[in-house]
C-alpha cells in the first residue's frame, strides 16, 4: 500500500471505531500510531514520532490557557455568580413579553463572558431559570430549549475553550480569536433574544399560552449594583486585559482566577470542600482536553505523512467547486458529523485536514475559526447526541421532561444559530472588522 492508502484506510478505521463507541482520543492515536508505523516501516520509529508529536504539543505556551479558563469556570459557577446574573438580567427585561427567556438569554451571555464553557452554563440555569420560567407559566419544552440554545454562547463569547482549542491546532493567535468572537456572540444573543420575543407575540402554544411577569423578584437599584459589580468588576479583568494589551490570554486567565477566587471568599460562598471540588473538576476536565489535543497532533503528523490533506487539496483544486464550495461543503460537514460527535472531537478531526486546503485559497483563518466554532455549536443542540441537551437531562429533577422534549425545545435556537452563521458567512467583517481587516 502507498503511503495516500494507508492514510485513507487509517481514517476509514478510526470513522469506525468511533461509530463503535471508542472514545475518540483513542482512536485518533491508535490510528495514527498504526498509520505511521506502516509508512516507516517500523514500530519503534512510529512510537518516537509520535512521543515527539506530544512533547511538542504539552510544552506549548498557550497549552497554559486550557487548565486556567477551565479554573476560572468552575470558580465562578460555585461562588453564586450565575444566579446573580440571572437576578440582573430579569430585573431588566421582565416587562417585556416573553422577558424571563430574554433574561435567560442575558444571564448566560454574561456567563459566557467570564467561563468560556457551555456545559457549566447549561447546568447552572437549568437549576436556576427552568423552575422559575415553569412557575410563571412558560411551557417544560420552551423553559429547557432556550437554556440549551442560549447555553452554546459560551463556546463563541470570549473566553471559549473551543476558540483555544482552534488556535492551538492552527497556530492563531488566541487573543486575536478572542476579539473576533465579540461581534457574532453579542449578535446570536440578540438573535436569541429576538427570537424569544417573535415566540411569544407569535407561538404562544410553544412558548406558553398564560405567561406572567416575575415581579416576586424585583431589586432595588443597591442590590442591583452589589449583584451586578463582581460580574462587571471580573468580565473587564478580564477581557479588557486582553484587547488592551496589559495580559496576555494566560495571565488573563490566571488574573481571572485570582479574581474569581477573592471574589468567592469576600461572599463567603467559596469554602475549603467546595473548593477542593473545583480543583478536583477542573483537573478531570484539563487532563480530558489535553489528552484531546495530543491525539490530535499525532493525528495531525500521520495525516501529513500519509499526504492525504495534500491529495485531498489538489482534488478539490481540480474539482472547480471553488472558494463557496469548498467553505459551504466544509460547515455542512461540521454540522453533520455534530448529530454523533461533541465539539471538541469535530475540531480534532476536521481542521487538521482541512487546514491544508484552506490556505492557499487565501482564507482568513480567524474568521474560518469563529465560522468553525458557529457550525460546531449548532452540533451541540442536534440529536442524537446534543451534549447540552444531556447535560441539563442530568441535571433536571422533573422527571417529566423527556430527551426528546428537550431537543425539541432547543430547535428553534438552532435554526437561528444557522441563521447567524449564515450572516458570518456573506459578512465576514463581522468577525473581522475588530482585528482591522
Amino acid at each position: 500500500m502507498s503511503a495516500f492508502e494507508i492514510g485513507l484506510a487509517t481514517l476509514g478505521a478510526m470513522v469506525v471505531l468511533v461509530y463503535a463507541g471508542l472514545w475518540v482520543p483513542i482512536a485518533l492515536m491508535l490510528c495514527s500510531y498504526v498509520g505511521v508505523w506502516m509508512i516507516k516501516g517500523s514500530p519503534l520509529l512510529a512510537g518516537k514520532l509520535l512521543a515527539l508529536a506530544a512533547s511538542e504539543t504539552i510544552s506549548s505556551y498557550f497549552f497554559g490557557v486550557v487548565p486556567l479558563f477551565v479554573l476560572m469556570g468552575f470558580l465562578v459557577s460555585v461562588t453564586g455568580l450565575g444566579s446573580d446574573a440571572y437576578d440582573v438580567a430579569n430585573q431588566l427585561f421582565r416587562r417585556l413579553k416573553g422577558g424571563l427567556g430574554v433574561s435567560t438569554v442575558a444571564a448566560n451571555a454574561i456567563f459566557a463572558a467570564i467561563t468560556g464553557i457551555s456545559i457549566a452554563s447549561a447546568a447552572v440555569f437549568t437549576r436556576i431559570a427552568v423552575p422559575e420560567m415553569v412557575r410563571h407559566g412558560y411551557t417544560k419544552k420552551f423553559s429547557v430549549g432556550v437554556v440549551a440554545g442560549s447555553s452554546v454562547l459560551g463556546m463563541l463569547i470570549p473566553p471559549s475553550l473551543l476558540l483555544i482549542l482552534y488556535g492551538l491546532l492552527t497556530e492563531q493567535s488566541v487573543g486575536d480569536l478572542f476579539v473576533a468572537g465579540v461581534l457574532p456572540g453579542i449578535l446570536l444573543a440578540i438573535v436569541f433574544a429576538a427570537g424569544v420575543i417573535s415566540m411569544a407575540y407569535f407561538w404562544p402554544s410553544f412558548i406558553g399560552e398564560n405567561l406572567s411577569e416575575d415581579t416576586e423578584h424585583d431589586l432595588a437599584p443597591r442590590e442591583m449594583i452589589i449583584k451586578g459589580l463582581p460580574i462587571a468588576v471580573l468580565i473587564v479583568l478580564v477581557l479588557g486585559g486582553i484587547y488592551t494589551g496589559a495580559f496576555t490570554p494566560i495571565e488573563a486567565g490566571a488574573v481571572g482566577c485570582l479574581g474569581a477566587i477573592v471574589i468567592g471568599l469576600f461572599r463567603r460562598a467559596l469554602t475549603p470542600s467546595n473548593f477542593w471540588q473545583v480543583l478536583t473538576d477542573t483537573g478531570l476536565v484539563t487532563a480530558s482536553v489535553c489528552f484531546l489535543i495530543i491525539a490530535a497532533q499525532m493525528y495531525s503528523r500521520m495525516l501529513s505523512l500519509s499526504g492525504v490533506p495534500n491529495e485531498f487539496g489538489a482534488f478539490v483544486a481540480t474539482a472547480d467547486i471553488g472558494y463557496w464550495g469548498v467553505i459551504l461543503a466544509y460547515v455542512a460537514l461540521v454540522i453533520l458529523m455534530g448529530t454523533i460527535l461533541d465539539s471538541s472531537s469535530i475540531m480534532l478531526i476536521l481542521v487538521p485536514l482541512m487546514l491544508p486546503v484552506v490556505q492557499p485559497m487565501g482564507v482568513d483563518l480567524v474568521w474560518f475559526g469563529i465560522v468553525t466554532v458557529i457550525a460546531v455549536e449548532i452540533g451541540l443542540l442536534t440529536p442524537p447526541f446534543g451534549i447540552s441537551v444531556y447535560v441539563i437531562k442530568s441535571t433536571l429533577d422533573d422527571e417529566t421532561i423527556s430527551l426528546g422534549e428537550i431537543f425539541r425545545g432547543a430547535a428553534p435556537f438552532a435554526l437561528m444559530m444557522l441563521f447567524v452563521l449564515v450572516l458570518v458567512l456573506i459578512f465576514p467583517s463581522i468577525a473581522t472588522l475588530p482585528l482591522g481587516r
